[in-house]
């Protein structure tokens, strides 16, 4: 890269000499190499330095460098077309097509490698743009990413640059030309996703790479992956919990290895440069300047209404309150119905735990009774609308009804909430968590209903839980069961024995 005239910065130099470390038995310490840092910064001089290095040096036979869209995996391409053309020099004074350029051969009589020249030809046609090294071979070709891209091809490296853009499609197309080869590797470049719903690919790496990255229940306990090599410059948190102060130029040049530094050719990153763009674009800066990620949605939903990490550390060891609250809920398609309580513990924190969760309806209405007989409840919370309102006339006819005066409930009653009472459960219940005062049990059902979580408006105004995602019934039920035992707590117990008897 001297040479060329592109001398590296110094954190160029520990990407590129982390990317190209190697194990004691020649194959490479990082068969997946991710650097993800904000925007001008350099983070194509690695990846030019990675491409050199290979072709020119390793004999690497193809590499292929693939970006989200054509135009700019034809700006890649001239940029390399530039180095190649730095280093060497025309075979013939006026063809730019081929060029003498140093590089590592091997020596055909003592099988060991030595300096010397080769012609390296570039192909500018349309579509096929891209260098070859006429003594081996061996080639860099430039690809705008498709499902289909890069299939049949044998590569032993594949660059992914602007991982923002890379969709599990793309990766299963070319990830796989990296099989057969005896020492390949990918490396991933990128600035943050543009969006939680995208960058599907850069969240699964930061999940491997990462220690801190928000988990879900499902993604298991964190495990360091000694085939991966992951550095961020990121900013920890995310767009929707913003942990640092923007306005702090120190907070940037964390985040931007490059700040400060002038190249060759005048270019760099200013703090002049830095300042303007959070003046101008104050929403889009801590993204595309201090490098922190949007918060991610997993299959359609939103991860983090309840974080994983706050879920695991709200885990108890079970006790029998001597207070609870129910609430009754059927999803959606009335496939299901949960029943959730709620009650003090010993500690005054509040402990969720799910008391039946089964497929139907028709279980419902004698399970309530007898949990009502048993229990003596403060309350139990069932909705008048949407599919749970079907449970109201038998659980009537059962004897479990509202209080006559919505304000004096006694024990045992039947709570119907309002819209503005669902919405207010709702926040009671977020708020509790994370004040850690709302605890529960590791259940299963829970953990898979956390892991969905996703939210929706409602039409009078507030939020609640989105009833089209996996097992939020459960979550809508303990949200009601909370927010009846905390609102009941203290109700007249006009409770008689006799009235268990039927």
């Amino acid at each position: 890269m001297r040479r060329a005239r592109q001398p590296l910065d110094d954190w160029q130099v520990d990407g590129l000499t982390l990317m190209a470390a190697c194990r004691s038995d020649g194959q490479w310490a990082c068969y997946e190499y991710c650097e993800w840092v904000s925007r001008q910064n350099g983070k194509g001089g690695i990846l030019e330095a990675r491409v050199l290095l290979g072709f020119l040096l390793l004999g690497e036979q193809l590499i292929l460098w693939s970006a989200h869209l054509y135009k700019t995996a034809m700006e890649l391409f001239r940029r390399v077309r530039t180095l190649i053309r730095a280093l060497g020099r025309r075979v013939k004074p006026h063809d730019d097509n081929l060029w003498f350029v140093p590089a590592v051969v091997v020596d055909p009589k003592t099988g060991e490698p030595r300096e010397d020249v080769v012609i390296v030809k570039i192909s500018n046609t349309n579509g096929d743009e891209g260098f070859e090294r006429l003594d081996t071979g061996a080639r860099i070709l430039f690809l705008a990413r498709s499902a289909g891209g890069g299939r049949g091809m044998s590569g032993d490296v594949n660059i992914i640059d602007e991982t923002f853009a890379y969709t599990r499609d793309q990766h299963a197309a070319l990830l796989y030309t990296l099989s057969a080869r005896p020492n390949a590797q990918i490396i991933y470049t990128s600035s943050p996703p543009l969006k939680g719903d995208t960058g599907e690919i850069m969240y699964d790496l930061r999940r491997r790479g990462d220690p801190t990255a928000l988990r879900d229940p499902e993604d298991g306990a964190w495990e360091q992956d000694d085939s991966l090599g992951y550095r961020d410059w990121g900013h920890a948190g995310d767009l929707d919990d913003i942990r640092v102060d923007i306005d702090d130029m120190a907070v940037a040049a964390a985040a931007n290895p490059a700040l400060g530094a002038i190249r060759s050719n005048g270019s760099g990153l200013t703090l002049e440069t830095v300042q303007r763009e959070l003046k101008s674009d104050r929403a889009g800066y801590p993204r595309e300047r201090l490098g922190i990620w949007p918060r991610e949605i997993r299959q359609g939903r939103q991860s983090g209404p309840i974080p994983a990490e706050l879920w695991r550390d709200l885990i108890v060891t079970p006790e029998i309150p001597a207070d609870v609250a129910f609430a009754a809920v059927v999803n959606h398609k009335r496939t299901h119905t949960a029943i959730v309580a709620v009650g003090r513990r010993e500690d005054g924190r509040w402990q969720a735990s799910i008391v039946a969760y089964q497929p139907g309806t028709h279980w419902v209405v004698n399970r309530l009774v007898d949990l009502r007989n048993q229990r003596n409840p403060l309350g139990i919370a069932v909705q008048d609308k949407g599919p749970s309102a079907t449970l109201i006339e038998p659980l009537s006819d059962a004897g479990i009804d509202p209080p006559e005066d919505r304000d004096e409930p006694s024990r045992r009653d039947l709570a119907v909430p309002y819209s503005n009472d669902v919405a207010v459960a709702y926040g009671m219940t977020i708020d509790a968590l994370a004040q850690r005062q709302l605890v529960h049990l590791d259940e299963h059902p829970f953990n898979v209903a956390v892991a969905a979580a996703a939210t929706r408006s409602l039409p009078s105004g507030g939020t609640t839980w989105d009833y089209t995602a996996d097992g939020a019934e459960l979550l809508q039920a303990l949200s009601l069961a909370y927010w009846l035992a905390v609102t009941w707590a203290g109700v007249d117990d006009d409770y008689e024995i006799a009235d268990s008897f039927a």
